[in-house]
């Protein structure tokens, strides 16, 4: 294996394709275990069921035309709309922590490093039944669908209230 990658650079598919899996595994980890030590998951929890909750309330509400329903979940709104806020900022906490070194990675080094070459390749789904064509990915979009995998895998192991995509873990 060592003699097939020689002469490969950090550019090249599949040193590059496992580069970037590996950093955005890496920093997922780190996103998720700043989540976790910095918010209070089972406050965020007990926030969220108590929001659907409401949003069911308000939904049948609307549905049935229940005046005296429709009344309590009006005068609900504004703590509903308290706790959103404050889920909102807990949810954001963690971005702005790292939002400056991300950019930073990304300015000095994954940009110039990697620009709008291919960093992995994909099989295209939409193939008219001929040999099998690969699509190339570059950096964005290989980064992308890794962080979306290993922020999710992330949150579920480690008992997150939310993870990438509002997924909830049991």
């Amino acid at each position: 294996m060592i003699n097939v990658l020689q002469g490969l650079t950090l550019q090249d598919p599949p040193v590059s394709t496992m580069f970037i899996l590996l950093l955005s595994m890496g920093l997922s980890l780190l996103t998720s275990l700043a989540n976790r030590f910095l918010t209070n998951q089972d406050q965020l929890r007990a926030w969220r069921r108590e929001v659907a909750e409401w949003t069911a309330e308000s939904k049948k509400a609307a549905k049935t035309g229940d005046k005296k329903l429709l009344a309590k979940v009006k005068k609900q709104q504004p703590q509903i709309m308290k706790i959103q806020s404050k889920m909102s900022w807990q949810s954001m906490k963690v971005s702005f922590i790292f939002m400056i070194p991300f950019l930073l990675l990304w300015q000095l080094f994954l940009g110039p490093t990697f620009g709008f070459l291919p960093v992995a390749y994909i099989p295209e789904i939409m193939n008219s039944g001929g040999p099998i064509s690969w699509l190339p990915l570059p950096i964005f979009w290989w980064y992308l669908l890794c962080s979306f995998l290993f922020s999710t895998l992330f949150a579920r192991i480690l008992g997150l209230a939310y993870g990438a995509l509002g997924t909830e873990a049991k």
